[in-house]
């Protein structure tokens, strides 16, 4: 029996979340033991593509001053972090990892900071 597109597409998209909120508590894990404690990162999301060979790590910096510095960090240790996640996932497929500021969560922490002043 054919399983009909729609049915692939939930099964895909449900494997993408279950790797998606793995990468995402083990890029905080990997991050906690290797950062240098002077910037608070925390990692808000990371996506994955539909075939599982790329992901991106989205990350937030406290104080917002450190951004560019922990944005740099993370981007050199990718490698370190590619054979961090191998040795703490069974995946058939190990993504390449890039990290990005999460622009998002920085809008949606302003949005809130302005209806806190009211």
């Amino acid at each position: 029996m054919k399983i009909s597109n729609g049915m692939e597409e939930d099964k895909n998209s449900s494997r993408q979340n279950k790797v998606s909120e793995q990468l995402r508590r083990t890029a905080a894990d990997f991050l906690e033991i290797e950062s240098n404690k002077k910037s608070l990162i925390t990692v808000t999301r990371a996506a994955i593509s539909k075939n599982l060979k790329e992901a991106t790590i989205f990350i937030t910096v406290l104080p917002e001053s450190y951004e560019t510095t922990a944005l740099n960090f993370t981007r050199r240790n990718a490698g370190e972090f590619r054979e961090y996640t191998k040795s703490k996932m069974k995946l058939r497929i190990l993504p390449f990892f890039s990290f990005e500021i999460d622009k998002g969560e920085k809008t949606r922490q302003k949005i809130d900071e302005l209806g806190n002043k009211k």
